[in-house]
Order: structure tokens, then sequence, then C-alpha cells
């Protein structure tokens, strides 16, 4: 048996290599398929992956007191327009939320256009600029890189420190150690105190082009009115999440002086709500993804049927020789079907590499997290195979129920 299935595999690939440009053809039909369904789900993976890492990062016992909700932050013109979420507003709810086991941090962005200058150098006006409180780097899973984080005096006595991306030991400290160093931002001279850890960019978002600064200081340098803050909160004990989220919400609605039948004019959100969402989110995107990979696999099927059924018409007169030297059907359909396979193996390895290849191609420009994508490889190889299996099937039975003689007699 085993000796049989040996031969079969030899006769295939001489006949292969008997009919390269048609194998070429075949095996590049075949590869476009797959090269779209690994290229497709590699890209999504790193994505996922990318989206998934921002927020995780936050931990899943943090939750966020912002504008608007996640869900209704896209559909403003059909709903109610919520107050900002003022000084005044941030300042209250630090003073009164006291629950237990928890920190809460209180930001806000000054610009996105800020020009950093240190000596001779400066940068382009691209870096964002942010006050913040003590307890920010936790809140948000940022790490430093060199030297410290804020104290609690640092933000209360205004000192003019600051806490630098890792992006600017590309411009303006390329050569130098930024710790201790003074900058300068709208004219306004700080000393940096910490390099943070880098978090890459999502959708453009440069992470590490950012300064952060004392939340009273940025207010003093930003002035403008409307100015939206955001309260994040950390809860040290999971078990106390849900008890600290009704308390925030309790609390802010106190702040926004809510009466007991008016819905929320604010958002809450949990940190791990967002990933399952974007999870969600993701999953119709793969889905997407597959079907337009099983349209193609399918033009690609009918292809190779075709191909085939042409090589068993040429080769008419070579079956007919075999069978009557003895062979079976059996052997003669398992040689056009062994062939078939190896064919969609080729071109499911060589869709496999180009696929991998786009997608880690298309993750890098996005500035997206790659990884391997077993599972889209996992997925190229059983489909390369049942495409091979489908494809081959009919042909190696029209191969196997040729009559010997009418086969002998064909030119």
């Amino acid at each position: 048996m085993f000796s049989l299935f040996r031969e079969n595999i030899r006769i295939a690939l001489d006949s292969i290599k008997g009919q390269v440009l048609r194998t070429v053809l075949t095996v590049l039909i075949i590869a476009i398929g797959i090269t779209a369904l690994v290229g497709i789900l590699t890209f999504l993976g790193a994505l996922e992956k990318t989206i998934t890492g921002d927020f995780a990062s936050m931990g899943s016992n943090t939750f966020n007191i912002q504008r608007y909700e996640f869900t209704t932050r896209n559909n403003r013109e059909r709903e109610k327009i919520n107050p900002v979420i003022s000084y005044r507003n941030v300042k209250e709810f630090s003073d009164r939320f006291q629950y237990p086991y928890t920190k809460t941090s209180v930001f806000f962005t000054g610009t996105s256009n800020a020009e950093v200058k240190f000596e001779s150098e400066k940068t382009d006006p691209e870096a964002q600029v942010v006050g913040v409180n003590e307890n920010y780097l936790e809140n948000t899973g940022t790490g430093i890189e060199k030297g410290r984080n804020f104290t609690f005096f640092d933000i209360e006595n205004n000192n003019h420190v600051c806490l630098l991306g890792s992006d600017f030991t590309k411009n303006l400290f390329k050569n130098t150690n930024p710790i201790g160093k003074t900058i300068s931002i709208r004219g306004v001279k700080f000393k940096v105190i910490g390099l943070l850890e880098s978090k890459g960019a999502t959708f453009r978002n440069n992470q590490d082009l950012k300064v952060l600064i004392p939340l009273q200081v940025a207010r003093s340098m930003y002035t403008l009115p409307n100015i939206n803050y955001n309260i994040s909160v950390k809860v040290d004990d999971k078990q106390f999440l849900e008890g600290a989220q009704d308390e925030a919400i309790i609390t802010f609605r106190n702040i926004r002086r809510l009466n007991p039948i008016e819905e929320n004019n604010f958002g809450l959100e949990r940190s791990d709500d967002l990933i399952n969402r974007i999870a969600n989110i993701t999953s119709y995107l793969y889905i997407a993804a597959w079907i337009i990979s099983i349209i193609t696999i399918f033009g690609s099927s009918i292809a190779l049927m075709n191909i085939m059924l042409v090589s068993v018409t040429e080769r008419t007169r070579e079956i007919g020789v075999r069978k009557a030297l003895g062979a079976k059907r059996n052997t003669i359909s398992g040689q056009f079907f062994i062939e078939t396979v190896l064919i969609g193996q080729f071109g499911g390895v060589i869709g496999i590499i180009l696929g991998i290849a786009i997608g880690a191609i298309a993750a890098s420009i996005s500035n997206f997290e790659f990884s391997v994508p077993w599972l889209a490889i996992f997925a190229a190889v059983v489909t390369s195979f049942l495409t091979a299996v489908v494809s081959g099937l009919y042909p190696a039975v029209k191969a196997a129920r040729q009559d010997p003689i009418e086969s002998l007699r064909y030119e």
C-alpha cells in the first residue's frame, strides 16, 4: 500500500516536471487565493493586537469618565450634546470621590502641535502637550525608561518639570541624555525629569511624541474656553471595581446636579469593555475577510479543476496504456488526485509566504504591531488542501472511468 502511494507521488512529480508552464500557472492561481486569505488575516491580526494592546495596557481594573459614551461618540448629530467636563467638574470629583483602594488621574490635552526647543535645536510643531497629575502614568499603563515620575509635590507646587516621550531621543536629544536638561515650550522652560517607554503609534496618533507637564502649569499655558478634561480611576483590587464605578457615577451626577430621572450627560467606560467591543468589530472584519477569500479561492478551484480536466484529456493514451498493463481504477484516480493535491500544496506554500509578506508590509506602513499569524497559516494549509481535494476529485474520477480500448485509440 505504501509502495503504491510512493509510486503515485513519483508519477505525479514527474508529470508536474513535464508540464512546467501549466504547473506554474496552476500554482499561481491557487497562490493568489491563499495570498488574499493570509494577507487579510495577517493585517487584521496586527490591527487587533495593536488596538487591544493599547487599551489592555491600562489594565482591566481601570475606568474613565469622559464626555461621551464610546457607542455614541460617532453619533453626535442624533444624540444630545453633552457639556464638556470642565476643570471645576474634575476638581470637585477629585475632592469628593474617596472610594477605598482607588487612584484618580486628571488630565487634558493642551495642544497637539507644540514646538519643543532645546538649546539651538527645535522639533517640528507636532508634539502633544498633556497636563496631568501624579497618577497619570499608573492609570494609563505608561512606564518610565529613565528618570522618575511626577510626585505629589511636583503637581501641588506647580514645579516646571516634565516627562518626555521616547521619540525626543531621535531628534532633540539624539546623542544626549535628556534627564536634567531644560526644554522650552511656548517660551516656558521645563526641566526633564523622566523619559517614557515607547508606546508606538495607532492610526497615525504618535504616542511617543508627547510632553507631560503638571496640570496647573498646563492650565496657565493653555487657556482656551471649553477645554475638555478626562478622569481615569484605577482600582487596586478588582473586587471593588463595580462599587467604585457606582460611586463614581453617583458622585459625578451630583456634581452635574442631575435629578434622579435625568439620564447621565457624561460617559463611563472600562478598558476591558472597550477591548470586548473592539473584538466584536474585528470579528465582523474577519468574516468579511473570509467571504472575500472564499470567493477568490472558489475561482481558483474552478481554474484548477479545468486545468486538471485538460491534463486528463491530453493524457488519455497514457491512461489507456496503464490500464492495459493492469492498473486499477483506484490507482489511476489516486495518481491524478495526488497530483492535484501536490499542486494545491505548492500554491498554498507560496500563498502563505506572499500573504505574510504583504500583511507584514501593510502592518508596518500602518504602524501596527506584527506577529506571526499562526491562525492564518493553519487556515491557509487547510483551505489549500480542501481546494485541491474538491478540484481534483472530479478529474480523478473521470480519468479512472476511461475505457482502456478507447483510450489506446486516442490520438
